[in-house]
């Protein structure tokens, strides 16, 4: 899909992989819809879009509430013009508890930003995708959701549900005009931890020994995705050593994960 004068919605772009899928996206001359639910780092983003001469319209958004997504789409053809595709990056890890500690409140919201919002937002933006000439939907799901991490259950079940709703969802489209593509991410240089709320991890976080990928450089490979409808896109040296793994040796994977994370268990 040729991206210049695209109208593409990102979530998740007040910060860290969104921020950097939103910046990469200008450059190439898109039209992007910003959504986030911090209106600061919002405009941050949208600040920075404009300095490279891309255009923008910002929406804050909170993306586990039905309602507001339910508006979204008019509120973006208003702004920018038909929506042509749509980013699913939004995301939040859980506390870094085993699940017998994990509070239901918690769990639950991890559950809703990141399987229940990409749900209600695709439901929202699928019917003008389909009218489009060409359109794209990606997903972010993320290493955890093939690599059990001890500590982020339900966040990896989170993930795993996003794996397969869009496997799922990229079947149904094959015969249509929408391209469908699923990443997962390993570990990426960003403040998620902070903006889970986990603002007390600094130091443990830091202690894992996993080899971390700029998010500039992920935000490019998934650019590159939907703009050649790739389906299927595997970021960072662990994440693919991890996914290699995980079909060899179910068990042996488990382990090496758990060595590499036991520390941030509490």
């Amino acid at each position: 899909m040729e991206l210049k004068d695209k109208v593409i919605v990102v979530t998740g772009a007040g910060s860290g992989m969104g921020r950097e899928i939103s910046l990469e996206l200008a450059r190439r001359k898109a039209k992007v819809a910003l959504v986030d639910f911090r209106a600061e780092t919002l405009k941050e983003t949208a600040d920075l879009v404009t300095k490279l001469g891309g255009t923008c319209s910002t929406h804050i958004l909170d993306v586990s509430d039905s309602a507001a997504v339910t508006l979204l789409p008019k509120a973006v053809i208003k702004a920018l013009g038909e929506v042509d595709a749509l980013v699913n990056n939004a995301g939040i890890i859980q506390p870094f508890v085993k699940v017998n500690a994990l509070d239901m409140k918690d769990a639950l919201h991890v559950m809703n930003v990141n399987f229940t919002g990409p749900l209600m937002l695709t439901k929202a933006f699928l019917p003008g995708l389909l009218s489009r000439p060409s359109a794209h939907i990606l997903n972010v799901s993320s290493m955890g959701a093939y690599s059990p991490v001890p500590g982020q259950s339900v966040y990896g079940a989170s993930k795993a549900a996003i794996k397969l709703f869009t496997e799922g969802l990229r079947s149904e489209l094959l015969s249509t005009n929408v391209g469908v593509t699923v990443v997962f991410p390993g570990a990426i240089e960003t403040n998620i931890a902070a903006n889970s709320g986990m603002t007390n991890m600094g130091s443990d976080a830091d202690a894992s020994s996993f080899p971390t990928t700029k998010a500039n450089v992920a935000a490019k490979l998934m650019v590159d995705a939907i703009e050649k409808n790739i389906p299927r896109v595997v970021i960072g040296k662990d994440a693919k050593t991890m996914d290699l793994l995980s079909r060899i040796s179910p068990l042996y994977a488990a382990k090496v994960i758990y060595k590499q994370m036991a520390s941030l268990l509490k």
